[in-house]
């Protein structure tokens, strides 16, 4: 056994080789909580998710603003993993279309769409916990792939991060026989009062040594960026679930994984807390600015219809549909509207020659439309790695 400044290594055993994995020390770690750098971060970031909070009160529907950047988040947590699917491929896909990606990509998004408001029901009479974890880690490893990674259920052998096998990866979790122990110790951390850390400083942390218990098999990293969602909506820092960072850690997914590795070998929290901290102002700036984004073209495209002579009962209701469904087919605005079918083909028709809506796939029948210039905006980020 040798220690580190944030753990220890023990003696393990796995596919025929001894090795040393790493076991965490508890939650907290020792931080200068008067340190200027981590004090000015924090109130940064407090400020900047004040601002996204009251950019949803404009919002005409601000359910349709958390409906589509729900799924951006999935899709960007995914795209970490290496999914190759896009948004548009994902809306798609849930509107029983073929998708232009491996099925199993958008499948993956899909899940996590699944597992984010499975979760955000459950906390309403569950807390917190590695019950409701396995719960979620069921839903996100639904399918094919995930089928034989023991989904819902803690590891019962050694993985490794990085390498062909345990002795050459870059990163070896604790042993398995080490996770139950680990995982009760960070629930407890997540429901105790502990220093006088603000719920963001305390997610950063939970983040981290989730990512380095690893007590999953497959999906750790999704599972542990949706732990961030979950845990600042129980604390009540935010009401609904408006704030992803995986654009900001995909983004800066080298400085991302490097920080986390030194929280573990270095015990560098001060630098892992400061980056997430400036991971929440980024992306809550990032959501303003989508709303306004938003706004404005929905305020310029409803001038282009009026101003084109087409105010047409019909051809407003379904731009109002399809600023709520920006993937959709005739018959099923026919049902979200009320209008007849061949009515909203004639409102859709006149809607494509004024460019505000095109065709989503390349059928003749069962076409599906999108609002394009709409996702393009909620799109910004998403190209796959």
């Amino acid at each position: 056994m040798s220690k580190t400044l944030s753990g220890k290594y023990v003696d393990a055993f796995a596919f025929g080789e001894a090795i040393q994995a790493f076991v965490p020390n508890a939650l907290p770690p020792v931080l200068d909580m008067a340190d200027t750098r981590l004090t000015q971060a924090l109130t940064r970031a407090n400020r900047a998710l004040g601002r996204l909070d009251g950019i949803r009160l404009i919002l005409p529907n601000p359910d349709v603003f958390l409906y589509y950047y729900t799924r951006k988040e999935a899709l960007l947590s995914s795209q970490i993993e290496g999914t190759q699917s896009s948004l548009s491929d994902l809306l798609v896909f849930e509107t029983g279309g073929d998708a232009r990606v491996p099925v199993d990509d958008v499948e993956e998004v899909s899940n996590y769409v699944t597992a984010l408001n499975a979760g955000l029901e459950r906390l309403n009479d569950l807390p917190l916990s590695t019950r409701l974890l396995k719960e979620l880690h069921a839903i996100l490893l639904k399918g094919a792939r995930g089928a034989t990674k023991r989904p819902g259920e803690f590891r019962t052998s050694q993985n490794w991060i990085g390498g062909t096998r345990p002795s050459t990866a870059v990163f070896v979790p604790p042993p398995p026989d080490k996770v139950v122990e680990l995982m009760s110790d960070l629930e407890q951390f997540i429901h105790a009062d502990t220093l006088s850390q603000s719920p963001l400083i305390k997610a950063a942390l939970v983040h981290a040594q989730f990512e380095t218990i690893h007590p999953f098999l497959d999906g750790n990293g999704r599972l542990g960026r949706l732990l961030i969602v979950l845990m600042l909506l129980d604390s009540g820092v935010l009401d609904v679930p408006i704030l992803y960072v995986s654009l900001y850690l995909k983004s800066k997914r080298e400085q991302y994984y490097k920080l986390l590795s030194e929280t573990r070998f270095e015990a560098t929290w001060m630098e892992w807390v400061i980056f997430f901290l400036e991971g929440i102002e980024e992306t809550s700036a990032q959501g303003v600015l989508t709303a306004q984004n938003l706004l404005a073209l929905f305020e310029r495209d409803l001038a282009k219809i009026r101003d084109a002579g087409s105010p047409a009962d019909s051809v407003l209701r379904i731009f109002d549909a399809m600023k709520e469904n920006m993937v959709a087919g005739a018959n099923a605005l026919a049902d979200i509207t009320g209008l007849t079918t061949p009515t909203v083909r004639t409102a859709l028709s006149r809607l494509g020659e004024l460019g505000v809506i095109t065709q989503a796939n390349d059928v003749k029948r069962n076409r599906l439309f999108a609002y394009q210039e709409a996702l393009t905006i909620l799109e910004l980020g998403t190209e796959p790695l």
